[in-house]
């Protein structure tokens, strides 16, 4: 197979203006573990220990687990700290929901709107998905190449949504963060296999043909492996027990 580049670009993407910021760095590190299965779904995290390993203060540390966690990737309790979210069965199916509404608009509207040169750029990076999930299947890489091939495949359907030409249906896609939390179970499922040609047939029915068809095509993409999700998450009741820290005797 051909080698194919891998985006430099993180998801979601970080600006100039926050590239020196320490509560940025941290953000954006702890995501990146979040993303990679480096800490998992119910993984407990350290405040503390998070910014000796950053070679921070706990200041920006605490500030990335705050923004985290209105973003809904981390949740805290009294006595108990702050873990990577364990998402309810109706929380997942919601963001499944949401995504669905969201890139099936994104998929009409590309599909009226793309230039030739988009659509051109499209096909040749849905192709290279293709052919980035099918090495990941194989299992010879390691977890960084499976974090690049996952970065390649956000950025894909974010090129859909930016030739949407809308940008407030772009921005709602990004902010709404409906490409990470499919990434995050994915990678708390570790799966890698999919449907052979699943990105290229996606584009070539959003780009080749109607934009209803276009929009039908992305509904039953995004809705593929749902129900596996939701059974996933409904195996292990036992990790969404809290557990409750002690109270130091003096």
């Amino acid at each position: 197979m051909a080698n194919v580049p891998i985006p430099k670009r993180l998801v979601p993407p970080r600006t100039d203006k926050a590239k020196g910021d320490l509560a940025e760095q941290a953000y954006h590190s702890i995501l990146d573990q979040i993303l990679r299965g480096t800490l998992g779904i119910g993984s407990v995290l350290s405040r503390r220990n998070l910014a000796a390993k950053l070679g921070m203060s706990f200041v920006p540390v605490s500030e990335a687990f705050q923004r985290l966690e209105m973003e809904g990737l981390l949740e805290s309790r009294p006595r108990a700290g702050t873990r990577v979210k364990i998402p309810t069965i109706s929380e997942a199916r919601d963001r499944f929901e949401l995504r669905e509404a969201l890139e099936c608009q994104a998929a009409r509207l590309c599909s009226e709107r793309a230039s030739f040169e988009e659509r051109l750029e499209l096909k040749r990076a849905a192709k290279n998905v293709d052919t980035l999930f099918v090495k990941a299947a194989s299992k010879e890489f390691d977890d960084d190449f499976i974090f690049a091939v996952q970065k390649y495949h956000v950025d894909l359907h974010m090129k859909v949504a930016g030739y949407a030409r809308s940008e407030a249906l772009r921005s709602a896609i990004e902010k709404n963060h409906v490409l990470v939390f499919n990434w995050l179970y994915d990678t708390a499922m570790r799966r890698r296999t999919l449907p052979r040609s699943f990105h290229e047939g996606l584009i070539n029915a959003i780009l080749d043909k109607s934009p209803e068809e276009a929009e039908e095509a992305m509904r039953a993409h995004v809705r593929y492996g749902v129900e596996a999700v939701l059974s996933y998450l409904a195996l292990a009741p036992e990790t969404r027990k809290w557990r409750v820290k002690r109270k130091i005797r003096p």
